[in-house]
């Protein structure tokens, strides 16, 4: 196992902190927890989302111009460009004394994020590179699902092999046997990183600062394999273009996002058994739900987050976000899903709430 290499004295480029994860690991829990400390002041947020509808970056708490949303699309082009093009304003924005200087930068990237090509960017990308450097890729995994989505998805199994640290979480939730075994299997894919135990979110700074240079050579071999695959198909990219069309609401043949809209506001107890039969009927297959919703008797907007059969308890926020298109206070709902038919999400909100979605 190679050491993690030391920071020249004189190395004033900016940290970035790659924080990863597969769909519902509590990626923005952490993150609001995060920026509460003092260690994270002067802190600027790129946030990735998969899908056309956006909802995580109205649920994160500093909400001001150091959070900047990345527009959705294929990671490995249409988001790397965006990610490139970011950091370059971000950069130019505090030289031109814009914005107040930053003193690092988290990417929070969507849950079905191959962090390949967020890392190979930011190594070899002339500009970047010369400006910012890899202060830790930071991966949460989520202790009750956390195994079922290794042993399905690739996207989790790299999230994993290339990380800095592995955080927990929602370990207050998971048994001693389901702590134990996730443990084991964190430890075989990715032995050099270590395991932080989180429940509710809560963590120090401290933990995840300071990683040092990233350094392939002390993983996994796979790792340092992705990188290279990434830089043929960069070379690629260059030399052909890319023409290719991307629909930014499809992941592959079988994983894809919708968003349902709501104009009048729901009951609350209608809407959780229209959740509830969903997730009850089909909660493998339902990888995420997330949004704000409008509830009858409630002036404050709540946060909803459900992943396969657990629906979460409900969180509110202080008030309605400005930006569109939530200034009307609309009940938004994005859903994740594996080979799913739209149309029988909208028949049980339908069937139980009277509702239509109003896109």
């Amino acid at each position: 196992m190679s050491a993690v290499p030391d920071l020249p004295d004189d190395d004033r480029r900016i940290p970035v902190i790659i924080l990863t994860g597969f769909l519902g690991a509590g990626k923005t829990t952490l993150l609001n927890h995060l920026l509460r400390q003092t260690e994270m002041a002067e802190t600027a947020v790129l946030i990735n989302e998969f899908g056309s509808v956006a909802v995580d970056h109205h649920l994160v708490e500093k909400i001001d111009d150091d959070v900047i949303l990345l527009d959705s699309g294929c990671i490995c082009c249409t988001v790397r460009g965006d990610l490139t093009r970011s950091l370059t304003d971000l950069f130019m924005r505090c030289l031109r004394r814009e914005i107040k200087p930053i003193r690092r930068v988290v990417i929070e990237t969507t849950g079905l994020a191959d962090p390949s090509p967020v890392i190979y960017t930011l190594m070899e990308d002339f500009f970047l590179a010369e400006r910012y450097r890899i202060d830790g890729v930071v991966t949460a995994v989520d202790a009750t699902h956390g195994e079922g989505q290794l042993a399905v998805h690739g996207e989790a199994i790299k999230q994993v092999a290339m990380a800095d640290r592995l955080l927990l979480t929602k370990t207050d939730l998971a048994s001693a046997e389901q702590l134990a075994s996730l443990s084991a299997r964190l430890t075989a894919m990715n032995p050099s990183a270590p395991q932080i135990r989180i429940e509710r979110g809560e963590m120090p700074a401290t933990a995840i600062l300071g990683c040092g240079l990233y350094d392939p050579a002390g993983k996994s071999p796979d790792v340092a394999g992705w990188l290279a695959e990434e830089k043929v198909r960069d070379e690629r990219r260059k030399a052909h273009g890319h023409h290719h069309h991307h629909d930014v609401d499809r992941h592959d043949a079988h994983v894809y996002s919708f968003a349902l809209t709501f104009t009048e506001p729901l009951q609350w107890p209608s809407f959780a058994d229209a959740v509830g039969v969903l997730l009850e009927s089909m909660g493998e297959r339902i990888l995420r739900i997330k949004g704000l919703l409008n509830v009858v008797g409630d002036h404050k907007p709540r946060v909803v987050q459900c992943v396969q059969h657990v629906l979460y308890p409900y969180t509110r926020l202080d008030d309605w976000p400005a930006q569109a298109p939530y200034n009307d206070q609309r009940s938004r709902l994005v859903f994740i899903v594996r080979d799913i038919d739209q149309s029988l999400v909208e028949q049980a909100f339908a069937m139980f709430c009277g509702a239509r979605d109003q896109c």
